[in-house]
């Protein structure tokens, strides 16, 4: 009975140490130290939150920049992808579906070569990336829907390019575009 008293004021202590002053303590510090990171990278636009800049969004909007596609609907909560194998046929069928849809979406040659990432939805579902080629496949469209002018247009191609972002530590990963943030910046283009 005296062990089993020690494990059990072992078992609060530990559990108000790593269960309550441990989160709060760490809480606390991101709040100073990282505020816009703690609470979610949200953005705001006339008080209202519109997005997180590291959640994606999913639009069919043709006046905006499309995301890569989600398994679980851009829903942080069940975060996680599909789990199909490279054999499944759903996977397959999948595929071709969003290839198709993209190049009809975009207008493009049934050719094209559509980039992976538009084609395969992440492993977190979450993804808010595309690459630059995707981001470029889709300014045509974007262009045409909203009525700009070849001047517009090269605004738009130039709006592009400034919204690439380095990999990370200047090594890890590839070039690539924050779609939220790029449309966004793409509603401010004059």
């Amino acid at each position: 009975m005296k062990t089993f008293g020690i494990a059990l004021k072992i078992f609060l202590v530990f559990t108000i140490l790593t269960g309550i002053v441990y989160p709060l303590l760490v809480t606390g510090i991101a709040q100073v130290v990282f505020p816009h990171q703690a609470n979610g990278s949200l953005i705001l636009k006339d008080n209202k939150i519109i997005g997180s800049e590291l959640i994606g969004q999913q639009s069919d909007s043709i006046i905006y920049f499309t995301s890569r596609p989600s398994a679980i609907g851009n829903n942080p909560l069940p975060s996680g992808g599909s789990n199909y194998g490279l054999t499944s046929k759903k996977l397959k069928d999948q595929y071709i579906e969003r290839k198709n849809k993209f190049i009809a979406f975009n207008q493009l040659d049934k050719n094209a070569d559509v980039p992976s990432e538009m084609l395969f939805a992440s492993a977190s579902g979450l993804d808010h990336h595309i690459s630059p080629n995707a981001a470029d496949l889709q300014i045509n469209r974007i262009a045409t829907a909203r009525h700009f002018t070849n001047v517009q247009k090269q605004k738009l191609k130039s709006l592009v390019e400034k919204m690439y972002e380095a990999p990370q530590l200047m090594c890890l990963g590839e070039n690539r575009v924050n779609v939220l943030l790029l449309n966004i910046a793409l509603d401010k283009l004059k």
